[in-house]
């Protein structure tokens, strides 16, 4: 087959060896009506590859043949194989005539390749390499030839790595990396000096010796330009040498080989070394497209590429983004030059690119690079730029100390009047305080809304001092809980700081930090994300001393994007943020930071590191803040959230009952986060299924919070659906509802709120009990569309909707609809919250009710019988226990075996009234299936 005709059957072979067999087929048809002859030889091949199973089953060589550690080549001894290739090994080896002691790389053809092609490239290499005397290029030492009749060369040792690795193991800079590059260029242009075109430059034929000195090996397949060479004798059969990664266009081509066709390789280098990847990213690394690529595809920036990651994206890590700026302009320009698919636009000699690589070093106009007047005048600014600034410096500093005194003085004048009118603001406010005097008791709202309308009045001409009057007042009703009324001075706020020209970039970042912050209070943390990330860029224009505005604001866009789910961005928010507060000694900062941090901990279900976060968070706090304040409730009610879902409700109800002291002493008691506290303590009673005295509680918590808060706000709504849920569990089915209707509905008229999707899911839960299913299915579903947008699908909470999906769907009579619901429940919470976990185990419950309601009884009773005899450290075990053995006993009730499951459900029953006097949904679930039982 000539050289041609392979080339037009190579990328076609490529493609068709990738494809199915229906598809090879089409593919081929496809040719075939096109060109029949091309069409029948890549069948023959084709067939050829289906035959080659055996193929390489016995090795080509004989073993004995081998060169083995310790044989004698001429005057040398081998000791390591250093490498292997197709037309050779290379040993380390060493002197043994005793004439002197020294390491060589040996290089020998294989024994027993008879291929005259070969042979006359080896003695091709000898001749090449005895032309060579550079000290960046590996010498030829000595050749001859064995006692078995077998060719070497004894060239220099080089005790190096590939020089990619070489500068991502040192991890050096641009600049250092160019350097070393230069010695590649010195060596190549020698060769090319002496006549020789290396033909495969690569890495790893470029070495860096711990010194930092390179060396140029294998000059195997180089080629003389002043000798034509010998043609092979066998061209059928000649293998193309070279790699193809690191080709030229015309080496691919198979066209005349020049010097140029060594600087697009010593481009292809160039390129790896800086960007960190090959020129091409290619979908199928196939030679065919390889092929395509070098032939028509232009490569990408060098900057570009360096900012791309290995799935495609883009890496926006500051380090990424120096490394782009630093290889933007003239390497860029250099690299593509270097990398020109005709070899007339590339560089016209190793030493071209080499001295257009120094140009840059040393700040000089690139020949790269179209030398207009302002790129030449940039580089002269840039070689020269110490004189020209310490002239400039000196030229400014007297300007600009002119300009700061005047500024100075106005900026002075203007603070001074801002501060008078915030002074006389706050004296008037409080000579007036008698309008919101109650006998001996001052109501601080009132205080507040006087003290809005008298701003309004007398900071009307005043509108910088306005705006921070009204953010102070805004921060005062968030520490009220007013959280409505304080965004809407917080509007007023923004509206009046857009109005004006200038504003002091720390007051902006303070308004946006309040502003995003109440509205993640108002559950709210998708507008919170919308207000806050684009006054990011106000960090820049902050001073030194704004330290902790800085810190407050990352703080605040950290927790926002948590709620949104973005939890590696809002860590590592947190992590500035607390650099911040230690340099500070923002001792409370930090506090709050490590409580933030313990929360993205427990978010990915690492609940011991959670809670020791808490615990580190806490100790910081006493230590260096106090035993009393509002972050000390906040962490406790976090721990005892984490208690109570690991099953320690005991644990958890005494941490709710620390954070609710505190809170009551810091906030009051009417504010939202001591009725908050009230409500998660009245949530223990109902996990230790003590429904009435939790019912008693809640009427009047939730009076409490009506008063305080209005009907619709978020905590209300929280209130509502704690009444519901024990109200079903008390058997009042339409309260339930009725209750819970009432929170899904102040939920949904919140945009954003995260607390919509738990609400849902109960109204489904309640709906199902009370036989509503349609409605109930529709509930779920949204409750689980809501998961997956905020978490995924494939989180454990999704899980848990996942299950009661599969109950509703089963009871609608659509076994082949809920089974896979139920099976994937299963999967989810194993995952995320391992097989021991009770959301776990009742997902596996439900999928054993499934399975006996589908004729597989046995396999039922024995996961049902299993999961009856569970022990675990968590509070709804006995729930999944007595679950268990009511199912079971309905499935022996039904296959037959009616004594037994009416003993079982009789044993049950008196077990559940002794244990739970209080009732519940399961007890009544029990009573529903002895019923049905009969007897």
């Amino acid at each position: 087959m000539d050289v041609d005709r392979w080339k037009r059957l190579s990328p076609l072979l490529d493609v068709l060896l990738e494809l199915n067999p229906d598809a090879r087929n089409a593919q081929l048809k496809t040719v075939r009506v096109q060109e029949p002859d091309l069409a029948d030889e890549l069948e023959r091949l084709l067939a050829l590859e289906d035959d080659s199973g055996g193929f390489m089953a016995q090795p080509l060589l004989d073993k004995p043949g081998q060169p083995q550690v310790g044989t004698l080549v001429g005057p040398y001894r081998l000791e390591v194989v250093l490498g292997e290739g197709g037309m050779g090994m290379v040993w380390l080896a060493s002197r043994a005539d005793g004439l002197y002691q020294r390491k060589v790389a040996l290089k020998l053809l294989r024994p027993g390749l008879a291929d005259p092609n070969l042979r006359l490239r080896f003695s091709r290499e000898r001749e090449i390499l005895a032309r060579l005397a550079h000290p960046n290029i590996a010498r030829l030492l000595d050749a001859g030839i064995g006692s078995e009749g077998q060719p070497y060369l004894a060239l220099e040792y080089v005790d190096g790595i590939p020089i990619t690795e070489y500068c991502q193991s040192h991890g050096l800079a641009v600049d250092t990396r160019v350097k070393l590059f230069l010695q590649v260029c010195e060596a190549v242009s020698h060769a090319h000096a002496n006549l020789i075109v290396h033909r495969d430059l690569k890495p790893s034929n470029i070495l860096v010796t711990p010194t930092g000195e390179v060396r140029l090996l294998d000059f195997g397949i180089a080629k003389l330009l002043d000798d034509s060479e010998p043609a092979p004798l066998h061209p059928r059969t000649e293998v193309r040498a070279f790699t193809l990664h690191y080709a030229a266009p015309e080496q691919v081509r198979g066209e005349l080989v020049t010097t140029m066709t060594d600087v697009y390789s010593l481009g292809v280098v160039l390129y790896e070394l800086l960007a960190g990847t090959k020129p091409y990213r290619l979908r199928r690394q196939t030679d065919a497209e390889w092929e395509q690529a070098i032939l028509a595809v232009e490569p990408l920036k060098p900057s570009v590429a360096s900012q791309r990651t290995t799935d495609g994206g883009r890496d926006h890590s500051p380090e990424a983004r120096r490394q782009a700026r630093r290889l933007s302009g003239d390497i860029d320009n250099i690299v593509l030059k270097a990398l020109a698919k005709q070899p007339e636009q590339r560089y016209a000699s190793a030493e071209a690119l080499s001295l257009d690589l120094q140009r840059h070093l040393h700040g000089r106009p690139v020949q790269a690079r179209a030398q207009s007047w302002g790129y030449q005048l940039n580089k002269y600014v840039g070689r020269h730029r110490w004189a020209i600034a310490s002239g400039v410096l000196v030229t400014s500093l007297l300007l600009g100390a002119l300009a700061a005194s005047v500024w100075q003085g106005r900026q002075a004048v203007r603070e001074t009047a801002r501060a008078q009118a915030m002074q006389d603001f706050v004296i008037g406010l409080f000579d007036n305080a008698g309008v919101a005097q109650q006998g001996n008791i001052f109501d601080a709202r009132k205080l507040l809304l006087a003290g809005e309308r008298r701003g309004e009045r007398e900071l009307a001409g005043q509108p910088l001092a306005h705006a921070e009057l009204l953010g102070v007042i805004a921060r005062l009703r968030v520490g009220l809980g007013d959280y409505q009324e304080a965004l809407g001075l917080l509007e007023r706020q923004q509206a009046l700081l857009a109005q004006l020209g200038r504003v002091p970039a720390g007051l902006q970042l303070e308004a946006v930090t309040q502003h995003g912050r109440t509205l993640r209070l108002l559950d709210r943390p998708q507008e919170c994300l919308q207000v806050m990330a684009p006054a990011e860029i106000l960090i820049s224009r902050l001073q030194p001393q704004q330290a902790a505005q800085e810190a407050d604001f990352l703080s605040q866009l950290g927790r926002c994007r948590r709620l949104l789910g973005e939890r590696q961005a809002a860590d590592q928010l947190y992590e500035r943020s607390l650099a911040l507060r230690r340099a500070i000694k923002d001792q409370g900062g930090v506090a709050e930071n490590l409580l933030d941090r313990a929360l993205i901990e427990n978010d990915q279900g690492r609940t011991d590191k959670a809670l020791a976060g808490y615990d580190k968070a806490l100790a910081h706090l006493h230590k260096h803040v106090g035993d009393t304040n509002a972050l000390a409730a906040e962490i406790q009610v976090n721990r005892g959230h984490l208690l109570r879902a690991r099953g320690d409700t005991d644990a958890a109800r005494a941490t709710f009952r620390d954070a609710l002291v505190i809170a009551e002493e810091v906030h009051g008691e009417q504010h939202p986060v001591t009725l908050g506290i009230r409500r998660l303590l009245i949530g223990i009673l109902v996990d230790q299924e003590q429904y009435r005295e939790a019912e008693k509680q809640i009427d009047s918590l939730y009076g409490m919070t009506l008063a305080a808060l209005g009907a619709r706000h978020r905590d209300t709504a929280m209130a509502s659906n704690t009444r519901g849920v024990i109200a079903f569990q008390r058997g009042h089915l339409q309260a339930a509802l009725t209750d819970l209707a009432g929170a899904v509905g102040i939920w949904r008229g919140t945009a954003d709120s995260q607390n919509l999707q738990g609400g849902l899911f109960n109204y489904g839960m309640v709906l199902h009990a009370a036989g509503s299913q349609d409605e109930a299915l529709a509930a779920l579903l949204e409750a689980r569309a809501l998961r997956v947008a905020q978490s995924g699908a494939s989180d454990h909470s999704v899980g848990a909707v996942d299950r009661l999906i599969g109950e509703v769907l089963a009871s609608q009579g659509k076994p082949d609809l809920a089974l896979p619901y139920l099976d994937r429940a299963v999967k989810l919470t194993r995952v995320g919250l391992g097989a021991e976990h009770p959301a776990t185990l009742f997902a596996q419950l439900s999928l054993a009710r499934q399975l006996a309601r589908t004729g597989h009884e046995e396999d039922a009773l024995k996961t049902m019988d299993a999961l009856a005899a569970q022990r675990g450290r968590y509070a709804e075990m006995a729930k999944l226990r007595w679950s268990a053995r009511a199912y079971a006993a309905q499935v022996r009730c039904g296959n037959g075996q009616h004594d037994q499951g009416r003993r079982e459900l009789d044993a049950l029953v008196g077990e559940l009234r002794r244990e739970r006097p209080d009732g519940g949904a399961i007890t009544r679930e029990a009573l529903a299936i002895r019923k049905g039982c009969g007897g």
